[in-house]
């Protein structure tokens, strides 16, 4: 039988990007053994006349079916580039290294063989906003300001302790990274503000789609994700700072987004979302983009 994702994303999502939207996937070789997958804008103009937008996925779907309402949003307005993180899309490496450091750094080279040098907005969610923060931290002249969801500047030891207990598991992996479709229906329902009456089916596709492949290489991305608390130090970052969070995300809570813009003492704005939880960015995407849309807008104030 036909996978229903798979044929929303071949079939409908990937044109939908290239014709009406205007982007285009590009495999982006960072060093020997290391490919990464960008999705990036089609015209030279664009690439060359519009502020750099980068979006960053979390665990779970790559990163064209995690924006996908975001893209077509700000293509017209921005240079927007999507990548698929290591070990999802088309992206790989055949060194050892999980670190988000590591991706970082995958990443800042990739966008600058394709052009981008400097002024980006990075926008994170969950794992991505990690990973945009340590680009921020890593490359202060490429990043000019970071737009995090459902994530914050690291993951430390209580922090994950903490949440482990409140959810019920004993590793990210198996959170995030679970075995079985069950396991795939009950990271929809803790992911979710509301609850989507999905066929079981569904629930089976987007399983194999998203959680299938990468199995090892993902629950190593998780581990090196946590950090010791004593090694946690605030950067001082000098991009802006703006979080958007679901007032009801059940799996990074509303108060790591208020712990977070404390610890940046006045740096970091906060905009919540009612009625939304962990996956914001796709139940209430208008919401969403206006906030985003906001905040970009206030980059080039005077």
């Amino acid at each position: 039988m036909v996978n229903v994702v798979v044929a929303y994303q071949d079939h409908f999502l990937r044109r939908l990007m290239k014709v009406a939207v205007g982007t285009q996937p590009e495999a982006v070789e960072i060093e020997e053994g290391t490919v990464i997958n960008f999705w990036l804008p089609t015209t030279t103009a664009t690439k060359n006349h519009l502020p750099p937008l980068v979006f960053l996925h979390g665990f779970g779907f790559n990163g064209i079916l995690t924006w996908q309402f975001q893209i077509p949003a700000f293509s017209r307005s921005h240079s927007v580039y999507v990548p698929d993180l290591l070990f999802f899309g088309g992206s790989f490496t055949q060194n050892p290294r999980r670190s988000p450091a590591f991706m970082a750094e995958c990443l800042a080279k990739g966008l600058r063989k394709l052009g981008v040098e400097r002024g980006c907005t990075v926008v994170g969610f969950s794992y991505g906003g990690i990973v945009a923060f340590k680009m921020a931290e890593m490359f202060p002249e490429m990043v000019r300001a970071v737009v995090v969801t459902g994530s914050g500047m690291e993951f430390t030891r209580s922090v994950s302790r903490s949440g482990l207990e409140r959810l019920g598991y004993g590793s990210w992996a198996e959170c995030l990274v679970p075995d079985t479709v069950e396991g795939m229906q009950k990271l929809l329902e803790i992911a979710a503000y509301k609850q989507l009456p999905l066929p079981a089916r569904v629930v089976k596709d987007a399983w194999e789609v998203a959680l299938i492949e990468h199995r090892k290489e993902r629950a190593e991305l998780l581990e090196e994700m946590v950090i010791e608390d004593h090694n946690f130090k605030v950067h001082p970052y000098t991009q802006k700072i703006h979080f958007i969070w679901g007032e009801n995300d059940r799996l990074i809570d509303m108060e790591v987004a208020r712990h977070q813009q404390m610890l940046l003492k006045g740096k970091a704005t906060l905009q919540s979302i009612e009625k939304a939880g962990h996956l914001v960015q796709m139940e209430r995407p208008w919401v969403f983009n206006g906030h985003l849309k906001k905040f970009l807008d206030s980059l080039n104030d005077k």
